[in-house]
């Protein structure tokens, strides 16, 4: 029941309950491991099958530039996870265009402007122009004079599957002949997203997925259920609203965080790309010389708000928030504003909680 109210599709849970029956009574297992033991392992290896198995990495095409057609309806957050995508293959060295073809959404090319200019990546646009299949055949073709790696191609989404949506895409797709075609899906919708992701590929082909709004409070329905039932793999997740709050999808990582075991490799991950190491050096010299005051605690944990939001990043340490009710914030006071910084030293404090703060008992 507890699967079917986190609106996992009934074939995936009654699957996944018998392999877990079936897998606990081997006698091989049942010897080597603790009833306890057996199950978590169990639990995780069927978690990590229904959630594709492993890693599944974009694949570059032949030339050059290699296209990406970006799908999905409307409020998904398709052109937004464009820009995400660029970003992340920016960050990963590669040099990638955005081509603004969705025409039917007001201030679409606005939105993909505003956002390729934020993460310095060039965007190919002609609002003139109403033919969307040309446009898009015009921005790879800029891309390539430019030398970029990747093309992404934004296209016009719907608030629900139609013909005229899939007819729009076809020719699309026929123009731009793209190495990856990715869905992009929102995990809130539960088995809506499953379902989007069945149309979409029975009429144009999908390579891949992208999930947004995984940091949300999605009940996880989704992504356990989209890829056993249509065979189009996870390969990236959104994980809040900035640019940078896209992964690539670990089927084992997110096991791992579902059975409160943490994710100690994308916490390393996330720590390497906001920490530096000249600081960190800094930071730990001062400790071991004592010199280490609020002001230096104050730049620590602003870098750590740059990884994300406090709740995710105590997620991923292990059995750190496996106490039912826990709350990552129940604990703590108010966060400190800019106004309090100087307003206190580790001299004058004399013991009591700084101005604007207050002490709570666990």
């Amino acid at each position: 029941m507890a699967l079917l109210e986190a609106d996992v599709n009934f074939r995936v849970a009654r699957e996944f309950i018998a392999r877990i029956r079936e897998e606990s009574l081997k006698s091989d297992v049942l010897q080597s491991l603790s009833p306890g033991q057996q199950v978590v392992k169990v639990t995780n290896d069927a978690l990590v099958d229904i959630l594709g198995g492993k890693v599944h990495r974009l694949e570059a095409g032949p030339r050059r530039p290699s296209v990406i057609l970006m799908v999905g309806l409307n409020g998904a957050g398709k052109t937004t996870a464009s820009a995400k995508l660029a970003h992340y293959l920016k960050q990963d060295g590669q040099t990638p265009v955005m081509v603004a073809a969705d025409l039917q959404r007001p201030a679409a090319i606005q939105q993909l402007e505003a956002l390729g200019n934020q993460i310095d990546v060039a965007v190919y646009q002609d609002a003139k122009s109403a033919n969307t299949p040309k446009v898009a055949r015009d921005g790879v073709k800029r891309a390539a004079e430019l030398n970029a790696a990747w093309a992404i191609v934004d296209t016009a989404g719907r608030f629900q599957v139609d013909g005229e949506l899939m007819s729009e895409l076809e020719a699309v797709k026929e123009a731009v002949s793209p190495d990856e075609t990715l869905l992009v899906v929102d995990a809130m919708t539960g088995q809506e997203a499953v379902e989007a992701a069945n149309q979409f590929h029975d009429r144009i082909g999908l390579t891949g997925l992208i999930m947004t709004k995984m940091d949300g409070d999605a009940r996880g329905g989704a992504a356990l259920s989209i890829t056993s039932v249509t065979g189009v793999p996870i390969k990236f997740i959104g994980t809040g609203e900035r640019t940078d709050a896209l992964e690539m999808f670990y089927p084992d990582r997110l096991a791992s965080r579902i059975l409160g075991m943490g994710d100690m490799l994308t916490l390393i991950d996330k720590a390497q790309a906001n920490f530096d190491q000249d600081e960190a050096a800094e930071m730990e010299r001062k400790i071991r010389q004592q010199t280490f005051d609020l002001e230096d605690f104050l730049g620590q944990l602003q870098q750590l708000k740059q990884m994300g939001p406090i709740s995710q990043v105590l997620e991923m340490v292990p059995g750190l928030l496996r106490d039912e009710g826990q709350s990552v914030h129940g604990r703590a006071g108010r966060q400190p504003s800019s106004q309090d910084r100087g307003d206190y030293t580790l001299h004058d404090s004399g013991g009591a909680p700084p101005p604007g703060y207050y002490w709570r008992e666990p």
